[in-house]
């Protein structure tokens, strides 16, 4: 069965209320008397904040730093550990000896959770669904010091669009940009962007925001030079191709459609010629579920075959990404030209897209191959925590929605199974290198190769949206053995590449407009 959007988002939202309601306005709740515009207006987050206040801010404090008759919960270690798990247990159980009390007596499972997440997000510096696009965006002036190297952060362009969401670093010094609603750039060495480059699919803006979410159809997304582009000249360009009336569910709801596309060509004199389709999915497959959702990045292996990251684009989150006949919820591979690798693990079974490299993805934000396992990589957004850094084998089941160690918004576990209909024993699903609950929404990374900083060779640089934060991850034997934060508080990390000297450019995300910056290291460079 097939639900519309609007049924998805509706579930959603009664999960939101019934979690901010009372227990007695729970019962008998009503979806058919609920004003779904007004409700649509409140930020999600207030609903957590009015639950967590209701139980336990006498005590804890609103802000969690404690009252005369409670300790803080942030800022300070929890003795009964500070997981996700264990903060619900001691919720559940109290502390009847300190004047605590069982929870679990009047507060249900889901409640519970609700209460530990919070608190987790809280301690993390995150709040569910606050994009904290809009902190102020205030460059350090001085050195960065961290564990293994000082550092400088260089702005190299300011002024940029709200949303913007990738850069690609052209051998003369210039920087391609791609800006969601707007298009794709350049941007000189003087730091100056400019036109919009012509010719490119068409972008559009006529967005919406619907609990401080903006959502639309028609995205420019990933941009991506070929490993030769010396030679060759050919740019990747992974959009989301958008039409109207052009499948049966455009047609029944009268809405456009889209879904994610790849192309290539070349930009001669400010305009893009000699566009070729690289990839395109059949448009009954195109969906009116937001862009938000489309993941939608691009990364080349060492033999010139191209991975890109389809997220749920679907009619419902969980819905068609463990079916090999869909495009979304998968990560493909197709060669630079667009023709299919003998060697893709589903060229010989029936009925599934021949492109599928994986597949039981959510939302990849970060593909990057690895030139020390050869092998590619990526990051994964999980709802409510489940945030993955993962190993792509070819064929592997990744396991979503049927195994995540995120939970829905309202707190409960994704068990979606027998809805679907689907099952997936353990031995088939392949697990996360590194799972982060609660979620900082994990974002775009680099494994780094440079010799601007000698000691991060082989390390992961990678963004953080939510936590607006930029981590270093260090891996042995394929672990993740040390996490390190580099930059705190910054802003939103939405792109990361290595320059030709090993600085290592970041597109920062900012309500205010955006900025690329580059790390350099104090003393300069080699």
């Amino acid at each position: 069965m097939r639900m519309t959007r609007r049924v998805a988002v509706r579930t959603v939202l009664l999960a939101m209320f019934a979690l901010a309601a009372t227990e007695g306005h729970a019962q008998g709740f009503d979806p058919g008397k609920v004003d779904w515009a007004a409700l649509s207006k409140i930020p999600m987050k207030d609903l957590f904040i009015r639950k967590f206040n209701d139980q336990c801010g006498a005590c804890h404090g609103e802000d969690l730093r404690g009252t005369p008759l409670g300790k803080p919960l942030v800022g300070v270690e929890l003795l009964r550990g500070d997981s996700v798990k264990e903060i619900a247990q001691s919720i559940a159980s109290g502390a009847p000896d300190k004047g605590m009390p069982a929870w679990s007596e009047t507060l249900d499972e889901k409640q519970i959770w609700n209460l530990a997440l919070y608190v987790a997000e809280q301690r993390q510096g995150t709040t569910i669904l606050d994009k904290r696009d809009n902190i102020p965006l205030a460059i350090p002036g001085g050195p960065v010091v961290t564990g293994q190297h000082t550092f400088r952060i260089e702005p190299v362009a300011g002024g940029l669009d709200p949303m913007p969401f990738s850069i690609a670093l052209l051998p003369d010094g210039r920087i391609l940009l791609t800006e969601r609603m707007r298009g794709l750039f350049i941007i000189g060495a003087d730091g100056k962007k400019s036109a919009p480059i012509r010719g490119t699919p068409p972008v559009y803006d006529d967005s919406s925001v619907f609990l401080g979410q903006v959502m639309g159809l028609g995205w420019m997304l990933d941009v991506a030079l070929h490993p030769q582009y010396a030679e060759n000249g050919w740019i990747y360009i992974h959009h989301t191709d958008r039409c109207t009336d052009c499948n049966a569910l455009s047609r029944r709801t009268g809405r456009p459609v889209s879904m994610n596309r790849i192309i290539r060509g070349r930009i001669r004199d400010g305009e893009w010629v000699d566009q070729q389709v690289i990839w395109q999915a059949d448009k009954e497959s195109y969906t009116d579920t937001s862009d938000l959702t489309a993941g939608g990045r691009l990364a080349f292996d060492d033999r010139n075959n191209l991975y890109f990251s389809i997220g749920m684009k679907a009619p419902l989150e969980f819905m068609g990404i463990q079916d090999l006949d869909q495009p979304h919820g998968k990560v493909h591979r197709v060669r630079d030209d667009g023709q299919i690798p003998a060697d893709n693990p589903f060229v010989n079974t029936p009925g599934a897209l021949k492109s599928i490299w994986s597949y039981g993805h959510r939302s990849t934000q970060g593909l990057e191959w690895n030139p020390w396992t050869h092998e590619m990589w990526s990051t994964e957004m999980g709802p409510r925590g489940g945030d993955e850094l993962n190993r792509l084998q070819p064929g592997r089941n990744y396991g979503w929605p049927l195994f995540t160690s995120g939970v829905n918004y309202d707190g409960r576990p994704v068990d979606v199974g027998r809805t679907l209909g689907i099952t997936l024993d353990a031995k088939d699903a392949e697990f996360p290198v590194l799972d982060m609950t609660p979620s900082p929404a994990l974002s775009s990374f680099v494994f780094y190769d440079g010799k601007a900083f000698p000691n991060w060779q082989g390390n992961i640089i990678v963004g953080t949206l939510r936590a607006t934060d930029l981590l270093r991850l260090e891996l042995n034997d394929n672990k993740v053995v040390h996490t390190e934060m580099l930059i705190r508080d910054l802003a939103r990390f939405r792109d990361i590449e290595v320059g030709p000297q090993g600085d290592i450019y970041i597109l920062l995300e900012n309500a205010a407009g955006s900025q690329i910056v580059r790390l350099v290291p104090e003393g300069g460079l080699p």
